[in-house]
């Protein structure tokens, strides 16, 4: 049994998610199969999948402990803006690739963290019941 509260923030998690799958679809769809070996490309998917975990974290009410990294999140996004500007700032290839793969990592990284702490913030619930 839901309460109509539950009911709209349900379907508000819904909806973000659709779209995010849309703009995730979107890339992938309208993306030669070569450009998927570009740096960038990686990128882009990396802030899509990291921004569906933000708001899956922030839209789950029963949560409200758990908050990303804000400087590694800064940081993956400073580098993702200088990637995609890499030709204006007359950057040679190698570093364009190690720019982006900064970006990946710092989106990686904290994605991961979040969700190690639902992981952990999960079981808890479990544990405390068995006993």
């Amino acid at each position: 049994m839901t309460s109509s509260g539950s009911g709209v923030t349900r379907r508000w998690t819904v909806i973000a998610s659709g779209l995010l799958l849309l703009a995730l679809a979107l890339v992938v769809i309208y993306t030669g199969p070569n450009a998927f070996f570009s740096p960038v490309a990686l990128v882009v998917v990396a802030a899509i999948g990291l921004a569906a975990l933000l708001l899956q974290v922030r839209f789950r009410q029963d949560l409200p402990s758990i908050h990303s990294p804000l400087w590694l999140n800064v940081l993956g996004i400073l580098c993702a803006m200088v990637s995609l500007f890499a030709d204006y700032l007359r950057m040679t290839r190698r570093m364009l690739d190690l720019v982006a793969f900064a970006a990946v990592v710092c989106f990686g990284i904290s994605g991961a963290l979040i969700l190690h702490a639902l992981r952990r913030r999960v079981r808890t619930p479990q544990s405390n019941g068995t006993e």
